[in-house]
């Protein structure tokens, strides 16, 4: 008789590696974990397996090293517009103060500090000026505010403006904003301030830009009395061009035009884009220009400024820093600074201020980043001489004027872009988020053939690893417990248990009644069971 076969062999559970081995898109693993085959053949691939993946990690890890260095690269282009706006123009003249505006109250007040007179040198210096001396008993006023003194004695835009045209269409000193700098008391055209339209050009040269014919006024000049630092020697205008975002800062970064010259200044718009930290480091957050001595609370932030911040730029963050510097070493700002702090008096002005920012430059004390966006202009200039012959003549009748001095005086200043194309200089992150995926994809796909739905894949094989391995291990020893507790109740009824004798093979006799007998079940509840005795 032939015997039974056994049951057949059970299956192997999910989270036996040679069930992941053989489903798993990962190639190799199949060759190293699968039945049969020669331990050669296994030591082979387990070899080419683990280098492989070696060599994966090695190339991840240089990629991932690489984008943690956050590199940038820096894009130049040309871009071709139908319609530009025209800059910021700001005019300022060389001579800061007009010596038929000042009085013998200012020489007391501004002399020493400004013009470096000492006080027996106010009489010599009047006569100089061509002004009438100092009335018996003078007085001087008991304060004085150096930015009404510039306001006041500046050369003022309806004497020296003598033409304007934007595009042809004429213009006049309504068109410009009055903004104070270091030179004194300077002049925007399209400025953008109270919410005014900028102005735009359709075209580009000559012709299609702004022309102004100026008048420097030099017999208004202030005697060279002393030698000083700021002692201005040439004539003319100072000219700064620049984007509304920021502003002039035209004693460093303006420019020249001379009498007797027509100058042509040829422009280019450039738009500047940088990254912020980590890959760069720019900055769109405006510096605040006050300065507080003590924080508004223990722990609290300072301060926020009363009004909204203007855009920054890399001027005003200089500005702004120079301004907070002042205040801090002297109690007062200067009158071109921004801030809230009173505007220092003249003497503050000799004693404190001009040496305190003369020192903050040397050491170059503030640090202020590019900004994310701004735009700046390329120029090129050229001039010609001016007035002709015939022209100083027309020019010296029509302004009543003298041909002499039409020519020491007058200038030409046209301002037009080149074209209106324009460059735009980018920062752009070298290595984005999205390359570094696709460089890892790709070296897990040359190297071990897998993908992302490999990575599932391994990812719930350990799941059904945790499932069976240490799940399974707290359920069977869970169940084993239950099984214990049982055959231990089980043999303690057994051993409960009466045997009933059986004395003969009569008749059973009666039971007497109300014989109660105790039994457990294997639910540990109690149980009465109750029989007639």
């Amino acid at each position: 008789m032939k015997r039974p076969s056994g049951p057949e062999e059970a299956q192997p559970p999910a989270s036996d590696i040679r069930v992941f081995a053989r489903s798993c898109s990962m190639h190799g693993l199949g060759h190293v974990f699968g039945p049969g085959g020669p331990m050669a053949r296994r030591g082979l691939w387990t070899a080419a397996v683990l280098l492989a993946l070696a060599t994966l990690l090695y190339q991840v890890a240089g990629r991932v090293r690489y984008y943690g260095e956050f590199h940038h690269e820096t894009a130049l282009e040309e871009r071709e517009s139908r319609r530009l706006t025209f800059p910021a123009v700001t005019l300022c003249n060389i001579n800061p103060l007009r010596r038929s505006r000042l009085t013998p109250n200012d020489l007391h007040w501004a002399g020493p500090a400004l013009l470096g007179l000492e006080p027996a040198e106010h009489a010599a210096y009047l006569r100089a000026l061509g002004r009438p001396p100092a009335p018996p008993g003078f007085m001087p006023s008991p304060t004085f505010d150096v930015a009404r003194l510039y306001a006041r004695a500046g050369h003022t835009l309806e004497d020296m403006l003598l033409a304007c045209r934007y595009r042809g269409w004429p213009c006049g000193p309504e068109n410009f904003t009055t903004v104070f700098t270091r030179m004194g008391q300077c002049y925007t055209f399209n400025s953008g301030a109270e919410g005014a339209e900028l102005l735009t050009t359709p075209k580009g040269g000559t012709g299609n830009g702004l022309e102004v014919l100026l008048d420097v006024q030099q017999d208004e000049y202030l005697p060279m009395w002393r030698d000083m630092e700021e002692t201005p020697f040439e004539v003319g205008i100072r000219v700064q061009i620049h984007s509304q975002e920021e502003p002039p800062l035209i004693d460093q970064l303006g420019f020249g035009a001379a009498p007797g010259y027509q100058t042509f200044v040829s422009c280019q718009k450039q738009q500047l884009s940088f990254l912020p930290p980590p890959w760069g480091d720019c900055s769109s957050v405006s510096l605040d220009p006050d300065f507080e001595p003590e924080p508004s609370g223990p722990l609290g932030p300072p301060r926020p400024s009363p009004g909204p911040s203007p855009p920054y730029s890399l001027i005003g963050c200089r500005l702004a820093c120079e301004s907070r510097y002042v205040a801090r070493k002297c109690g007062c700002r200067m009158m071109h600074m921004p801030g809230g702090a009173p505007v220092c008096s003249p003497q503050q002005y000799k004693d404190c201020a001009h040496p305190a920012l003369d020192a903050m430059l040397r050491k170059d004390a503030c640090t202020c980043p590019n900004p994310c966006a701004s735009t700046r202009y390329a120029k090129e200039l050229s001039m010609v001489r001016m007035p002709s012959r015939a022209a100083a003549r027309y020019l010296a009748r029509k302004h009543n004027r003298s041909e002499a001095y039409i020519a020491e005086n007058v200038l030409m200043l046209d301002i037009f872009f080149e074209a209106l194309n324009y460059e735009t200089v980018e920062q752009k992150k070298a290595y984005e988020m999205s390359e570094l995926l696709g460089d890892i994809g790709g070296q897990m796909g040359l190297f071990i053939g897998a993908s992302l739905l490999t990575i599932l894949e391994i990812l719930d094989y350990l799941c059904e690893v945790f499932r069976d391995r240490v799940l399974g291990y707290f359920w069977n020893r869970k169940r084993s417990q239950r099984h214990s507790s049982a055959n231990l109740l089980q043999e303690g009824l057994g051993s409960q248990r009466t045997p009933v004798p059986h004395l003969s093979l009569g008749p059973r006799p009666p039971t007497p009644p109300c014989a109660v007998t105790k039994t457990l079940s294997s639910s540990q509840r109690t149980c009465y069971l109750v029989t007639r005795l």
